[in-house]
């Protein structure tokens, strides 16, 4: 008797589990009906601490369950692109460079509303076919006891990169989208090698080339660099734990990562109420109340109205390269200024 339920157990187990396997492997495991009997599901690039955060405060608000599906950028693009298997979602959140890519291959839904109206047409597919939510700019971030010790602030680019004596904190540009997007984008405006000549006049006084995003800021929070190249988001978390760091704008403009929303599939509601949800107050709220600071592209809500940086300017032109064109430009860096 003892030995016949052991066998019925293991049958139980094994025919469970090839059930649960075939679940997974048809793709629709994120499918399934939340608690709230409402779900939508978002293939996403953010980090998966920020989808939480918005997961979170959507189900509470709204009542529906958001499931998101992290990828890689690599591999949301391969699927938007048809190379591999789209999964079964409803919407992208995702960096801008991936959305132009679905937008391009047919991927999206075009969705246009009256919050989608109110985005600049810059931050947004021409088409409707996906809409920018927010996005982070590149700045300087000072020492603020240093600063007061400058006769001038350096407010450009050149300013930047000739400004003597600067100890200088930044992100490797192999190391973070963010810091190659910069780059990328300055080559299309300036010119590569004009760019590659700046860069080359601040390799001396980089202490050092950091993999993450946070650490050029907390470097000049602590002193230990005079100036960083880094995103406002990272510079505005140090600034409200108390650190002294002052952002300076660059005037002649500066790169920024957006981060936008399309919808994958037609007569999905509850996706464009999420859209019209990111475009809104209440994600920049979520995000704001554990120090995540974009700026939002939806110039009507209030987290946009008292937004500091008012003399911010934004390149005109994007990253639009290949990512062949990215691996050569690169290489020519390291080869020209990083390891010179």
């Amino acid at each position: 008797m003892r030995r016949y339920t052991s066998l019925l157990a293991l049958a139980f187990v094994l025919v469970l589990g090839t059930v649960f396997g075939a679940f997974l492997l048809s793709g629709h495991a994120d499918r399934t009906p939340g608690r709230h009997g409402r779900t939508v599901t978002v293939c996403t690039t953010m980090p998966p601490e920020q989808a939480s955060l918005l997961a979170a405060e959507y189900e509470k608000t709204a009542k529906v369950d958001v499931r998101f599906i992290p990828m890689t950028p690599e591999e949301l693009t391969s699927s938007l692109s048809g190379k591999s298997k789209q999964p079964d979602a409803d919407l992208v959140l995702a960096d801008s460079r991936v959305m132009r890519t679905g937008a391009l291959k047919g991927a999206f839904v075009p969705y246009i509303s009256e919050g989608t109206d109110s985005v600049p047409d810059v931050f947004k597919d021409d088409e409707g076919a996906w809409t920018g939510v927010w996005y982070d700019p590149v700045v300087f971030c000072m020492n603020s006891d240093y600063l007061r010790t400058l006769p001038r602030i350096p407010e450009t680019w050149a300013e930047f990169a000739a400004y003597p004596d600067m100890r200088v904190g930044m992100t490797d540009f192999l190391a973070a989208d963010a810091a190659s997007n910069l780059y990328f984008t300055m080559v299309s405006v300036y010119g590569e090698q004009e760019v590659l000549r700046q860069l080359a006049a601040v390799h001396p006084k980089v202490v050092q080339y950091v993999k993450f995003l946070s650490t050029p800021v907390r470097m000049a929070g602590m002193g230990e660099v005079d100036a960083a190249v880094a995103v406002q988001s990272e510079t505005l978390r140090y600034l409200t734990s108390g650190y002294p760091l002052r952002i300076v704008y660059p005037m002649d403009g500066t790169a920024y990562m957006l981060t936008g929303a399309g919808l994958l599939r037609e007569d999905r509601p509850l996706a464009q109420d999420f859209i019209e949800w990111l475009l809104s107050d209440g994600a920049q709220m979520t995000l704001q109340r554990e120090n995540v600071f974009f700026v939002p592209t939806n110039s009507d809500t209030l987290a946009y109205k008292q937004f500091a940086g008012k003399n911010l300017v934004l390149f005109d032109k994007t990253d639009a390269f290949s990512p062949e064109e990215h691996h050569a430009m690169l290489d020519r860096w390291l080869q020209n200024v990083r390891f010179k």
